[in-house]
């Protein structure tokens, strides 16, 4: 098990390098965490929702992700509250200390989907959650050291000396373990390393003779390894700094919304050399050197929409879609382009309704029911193939034919077609719920070619895609078996 001594220091992308490691020596191996918290899910073989981390580690594992690696997924909606997704489905809706109380009672299902991953496979590598001695909350602990010790798992403690004081984390996070814990305890991978590791040797001697546990891992920042972030961290200011815009590139905005979701929608446009896209909080920082607008997904439409309201987004966007700019909503984003959004039920927020932007005829009403599937089809405008997912709470309807239908679609595992999304203006607005929408390189292509198109710049083939992901899987373990001591680690697994 990798546990942490904080938020993002980079459990997720430990567990998925191991994953990597262990299935390239032959060993069946899935990942497991019990309790995820994140906005930036995905559905799974079953028709479930599990937090991308784990889809990332399960792909790195070579297999198809399944709700059994995270059974439970907190989904944030409010500044106290969040969705409850059980083994892949809606459970509920608590604020923090209603959650906390009703842990207990989770640890079944955790303990359910942990015994049926155990029963299948060579090695479970379990993640933990933020700081694993959190003293706070681990009387009622679902994820990290109690999680361990009913795995029986050995524990590697990872710590981020890029935010600097390491030595507290290392050290003071050991400290707070009982006795019984510290044995479970391998060593360190301190991460995030940038420098001269040669400059860090009495670091090292000094965690060693204080802990009296090994640094098994001294690992080097990378840029270049490209891997799907599990949170809206990875799109925070200090962590995505804006990207020059010229005349010779495609130049894309999108709104980072206070509860932005599903991020990764956009991340394939990294892959795309020509193409430069920015997260932009200030109204002000939507300019006519942008060739088009996405606004994403969101985990709460209504207070979002207010937000973009507040701030003056609302005026500025629209005076952007007029001067004939691209806008592409997705999910939340789609939303939020209509004409209205109601609430009756108070799904999330005690708002019962709220004007959008006005940019789309259609009208969202969200609803208890949760849409969560996998699909396929075609960009009825494009006429270029498409698939991905859906999880919405959401059914949004074009008024009085008024628009046009944009992609049709099925189910995976289904024949009857449904139309979904809406556009105007031969497609430059444009909303859909569909997720992923572009990783398909035939949209991505089109969609992309339409903009270097209207601003004279030559058009291009979509480039490789998230296929080429799988190599990056093989990048990440390389990066870690060099930097880490793997036959160690292995070794203690007894296997």
């Amino acid at each position: 098990m990798f546990l942490g001594t904080g938020s993002d220091v980079g459990k997720s992308i430990t567990t998925a390098a191991f994953c990597r490691i262990l299935k390239r020596r032959g060993y069946n191996v899935a990942p497991f965490k019990a309790q995820n918290m994140s906005n930036n899910s995905y559905v799974t073989v079953e028709g479930g929702e599990i937090g991308r981390a784990q889809v990332v580690q399960a792909e790195a594992a070579g297999l198809l992700p399944s709700v059994h690696m995270n059974p439970v997924l907190l989904k944030p909606s409010t500044a106290l509250g969040a969705q409850i997704v059980l083994q892949g489905k809606l459970f509920s809706q608590m604020d923090a200390v209603n959650y906390h109380g009703y842990k207990p009672m989770l640890r079944k299902s955790v303990m359910e989907s942990y015994n049926i991953l155990a029963q299948s496979y060579d090695i479970v590598v379990l993640e933990g959650a933020g700081s694993c001695c959190e003293m706070n909350l681990k009387k009622n602990d679902l994820v990290n050291l109690q999680m361990a010790a009913a795995a029986k798992a050995k524990c590697v403690l990872v710590a981020d000396i890029d935010r600097g004081g390491v030595f507290a984390q290392v050290i003071g996070t050991y400290e707070l373990m009982s006795q019984k814990e510290k044995r479970m305890i391998l060593g360190f991978i301190i991460n995030k390393f940038r420098g001269d590791p040669a400059l860090f040797d009495d670091g090292i001697k000094y965690i060693e003779k204080k802990t009296g546990k090994p640094v098994l891992g001294l690992v080097p920042y990378f840029h270049d390894i490209q891997i799907d972030s599990e949170d809206s961290v990875a799109v925070q200011y200090d962590k995505l700094p804006m990207k020059p815009v010229g005349k010779k590139t495609v130049n894309i905005a999108v709104i980072r919304l206070p509860a932005i979701s599903n991020f990764t929608d956009l991340e394939i446009l990294n892959m795309e050399k020509d193409v430069v896209f920015n997260y932009l909080s200030n109204k002000n920082d939507l300019t006519d050197a942008y060739d088009c607008l996405i606004i994403p997904g969101t985990k709460n439409v209504m207070e979002d929409t207010a937000w973009l309201s507040r701030l003056g987004w609302k005026k500025r966007i629209r005076e952007f879609a007029d001067d004939g700019k691209a806008v592409l909503g997705i999910c939340g984003g789609y939303q939020i382009l209509g004409r209205r959004i109601y609430d009756p039920y108070g799904v999330e927020s005690s708002r019962k309704e709220i004007s959008g932007l006005n940019l789309l005829p259609v009208e969202t009403n969200l609803e208890a029911d949760k849409v969560v599937r996998k699909v396929t089809g075609m960009s009825l405008k494009h006429n270029k193939p498409v698939s991905g997912y859906e999880i919405h709470m959401g059914k949004t309807e074009i008024i009085n034919n008024s628009g046009i239908p944009f992609l049709k679609l099925k189910q995976e595992k289904g024949n009857e077609g449904f139309v979904d999304g809406c556009y105007l203006r031969d497609a430059e607005i444009a909303g859909t719920y569909l997720h992923g929408i572009l990783d398909s390189p035939g949209f991505r292509g089109d969609f992309l070619n339409r903009l270097r198109s209207k601003k004279g710049i030559k058009e291009k083939r979509a480039g490789k895609g998230r296929v080429a992901r799988f190599r990056e899987y093989d990048r990440l373990a390389d990066h870690f078996e060099k930097y880490c001591d793997v036959e160690k680690i292995i070794s203690a697994l007894s296997l």
